[in-house]
């Protein structure tokens, strides 16, 4: 499904909608640039699954762990060079624990198991895109 021109409370009904839909042992694989709005989505998508902690993105920190409706596994790779770093961070250990989200999944993807939604944001021209494959 492709959302065109989308802006923040389109993004937000998207977070919620896919909220709606997902389980324990579910994975998101999100793709972007930097300002892409990857943990806007994170951030409505965990309000959505009532995390009452602050949602932000783990680029330092490389993993939050947050508690809601299910545990939530917020991973971003984007300082990570190789899949081996993001293997080392146990992300295939936790993935039937809760919901994983992971940014900047190209590094990871052969290695995760066939089963996950692949979320990407596009940014270009004043027009924020979101492209959501199941």
């Amino acid at each position: 499904m492709l959302y065109n021109n989308i802006n923040k409370s389109d993004t937000i009904r998207l977070a919620k909608e896919i909220g709606k839909t997902i389980s324990k042992g579910d994975i998101l694989l999100l793709y972007g640039e930097l300002g892409t709005g990857k943990t806007f989505f994170v951030n409505n998508l965990c309000k959505y699954l009532k995390v009452k902690t602050i949602v932000n993105s783990p680029s330092y920190v490389l993993l939050n762990e947050y508690e809601g409706v299910f545990s939530v596994y917020h991973y971003d790779l984007y300082r990570l060079s190789s899949p081996e770093e993001a293997l080392e961070l146990g992300i295939l250990d936790r993935l039937n624990d809760g919901i994983t989200i992971i940014e900047w999944a190209e590094i990871i993807k052969k290695y995760i198991p066939n089963k996950y939604i692949e979320i990407y944001f596009e940014y270009n021209k004043n027009n924020r895109n979101i492209k959501v494959v199941k």
